[in-house]
């Protein structure tokens, strides 16, 4: 019998490790869930609110209107419904990483969204934009500051 006991033992300690190397790729996002499930909310409520001249964001994402704000609708749905449902499903440190970094790109094309529906080549300003665009920049802003958190707060590895 005392002779199966190192293998045991060693058995026991790999599957030990493996257990840690696990819960090491994982992440809890504690609180931090509800409020990207709030923002994640806010942006599909957007998409039924006016973003630029009267056209709602859903037209935006159909095909209806161009430029940036037609960008900004598909990377908002992309990457502030789809990408943080499949993060917090996973709870990969890897996926919250992406989560933060995509977040960073959808709000800078955001915010240049905006400027864009306010700016025209001639001396007229534009149409502005809707509240629903204002409303989705605003929640892709809240989701780049939550994940940007959540994947700095990785502890460090031993």
């Amino acid at each position: 019998m005392s002779e199966h006991d190192p293998d045991d033992l060693a058995g026991l300690r790999e599957e030990i490790d493996d257990v840690g190397r696990s819960a090491a790729r994982r992440f809890d996002p504690g609180t931090g869930a509800l409020t990207i499930a709030i923002a994640s909310l806010a942006i599909l409520v957007s998409l039924i609110l006016p973003w630029t001249d009267d056209i709602q964001g859903l037209s935006l994402l159909f095909g209806q209107g161009r430029g940036l704000p037609e960008l900004f609708a598909y990377t908002s749905v992309v990457v502030g419904v789809l990408l943080p449902a499949l993060t917090l499903a996973l709870r990969r440190w890897t996926l919250a990483w992406i989560c933060a970094l995509a977040s960073f790109a959808a709000s800078v094309a955001g915010v240049l969204s905006i400027w864009t529906t306010q700016t025209t080549t001639g001396h007229h300003p534009g149409p502005g934009p809707g509240a629903g665009l204002i409303l989705a920049v605003v929640a892709i802003v809240v989701l780049l500051i939550k994940w940007m958190k959540l994947a700095a707060s990785r502890p460090p590895m031993q």
